[in-house]
């Protein structure tokens, strides 16, 4: 078993660090949360240096990355600013990556390049007012008129509203099936009869959580994914595969933030030395050290199963429910580590603290979670409430 990344993804590890570096100042993220929108300059900063489409297929203008070096591009870049990195989670994996493996080649070559080069985006569109953890439970329909389908519905609580010109969004086209009734459709955002709302949150912020409202929204059949009835089924792989990486983006984000503790540490003076000396600093900073080390290696076991082609949905939930717990109660010890100046919103702490919190929600709680676990160590007769 090797534990080492290859070469090429030890470069490529570099190349991110210092393009975070370069690009990721402190004033951009400030701005970026501020407005609760990204710069433009940044989609094409991503492109230009081979990242906008970094899991994409290569005939259809992406990097074609394996899921480990996904992994390590999301890593570097959530150590710096954890939105830019699940900016291409949501781009590349969730949603542009729902349509490169079952989309019409039309619709892929259309619109995949488009989001490699930076100058379109993509959101997925599952989660409804009374649906997040039921995801099987949603009302949206699509009805067959004429060559194509008429959808009616809301969906709320999903990211990129106002950024994504296109959402991977799913509706029932034969709602008396449940969750074998759910259907994939590529929703274009200028479609006539959507409308939008924007959520005010705490973080998260430039990826602009929202809800769409369709009233009668007419879409030709060629913008259906996969064949009828298979959504569920699709997002559902899907997710196994974004929530390891965005487990990982939280675990890369409290790793930076360990760093920032580590290093006002070494410098703050109390009592005549420097604060890191304190058995009481020290242990707390190592305890979540060790904590996130595991946690790292857990999401790059999972992603290394991935592509081996052997089963990781048990390990993605993992992932899920563990990551962002550790890494948020690893940010709250490095604001206390620093005090009272990472209290303000001028310290960069707190930001990372509201940013990874909405992950202990999104793409299933830890309590589902723990749900999907048992079912796959203990089988379906064993699972809660059923």
């Amino acid at each position: 078993m090797e534990f080492d990344f290859s070469e090429e993804q030890e470069a490529l590890k570099s190349s991110v660090r210092e393009f975070a570096r370069r690009e990721l100042t402190p004033e951009r993220i400030r701005k970026w949360d501020e407005h609760a929108e990204f710069e433009p300059e940044i989609f094409h900063a991503l492109a230009s240096n081979g990242l906008a489409g970094i899991a994409l297929p290569p005939e259809l203008g992406g990097q074609g990355a394996d899921s480990v070096t996904t992994g390590v591009v999301i890593e570097e870049l959530s150590k710096v600013d954890f939105n830019v990195a699940n900016l291409l989670i949501i781009d590349n994996v969730l949603s542009a990556g729902i349509l490169a493996e079952y989309g019409s080649q039309s619709l892929k070559s259309r619109i995949i390049p488009e989001v490699a080069r930076g100058v379109r985006h993509m959101g997925i569109a599952l989660t409804e007012p009374h649906a997040g953890s039921d995801a099987a439970n949603i009302k949206t329909k699509a009805i067959r008129r004429g060559s194509g389908y008429v959808i009616t519905g809301e969906k709320a609580s999903i990211s990129m509203v106002g950024l994504a010109d296109y959402f991977v969004l799913f509706a029932k086209t034969s709602p008396e099936r449940g969750a074998h009734g759910i259907s994939a459709f590529l929703l274009p955002m200028d479609a006539g009869g959507v409308k939008t709302y924007s959520f005010n949150d705490m973080g998260y912020r430039p990826l602009r959580r929202g809800g769409i409202v369709l009233n009668d929204v007419e879409i030709p059949e060629e913008n259906l994914i996969g064949k009828e009835g298979e959504g569920f089924g699709i997002v559902m792989r899907q997710f196994d595969y974004s929530k390891t990486l965005l487990s990982l983006a939280c675990v890369g984000a409290a790793i930076g933030a360990l760093e920032v503790a580590s290093e006002y540490a070494k410098e703050r003076v109390a009592f005549g030395r420097p604060i890191l000396k304190f058995e009481g600093v020290q242990f707390r900073l190592v305890e979540h050290y060790t904590k996130l080390s595991a946690a790292r290696l857990l999401c790059y076991n999972t992603l290394w199963l991935r592509d081996k082609g052997k089963p990781f949905t048990k390990e993605a939930a993992m992932c899920k429910w563990w990551g962002p717990r550790a890494s948020v109660e690893a940010v709250h010890d490095s604001i206390i580590t620093v005090g009272n100046a990472a209290y303000s919103r001028d310290y960069p702490l707190e930001k990372r603290l509201r940013d990874i919190l909405g992950i202990e929600i999104g793409d299933g709680t830890a309590d589902i979670q723990k749900i999907v676990v048992s079912r796959e160590l203990y089988g379906r007769d064993f699972v809660p409430y059923r």
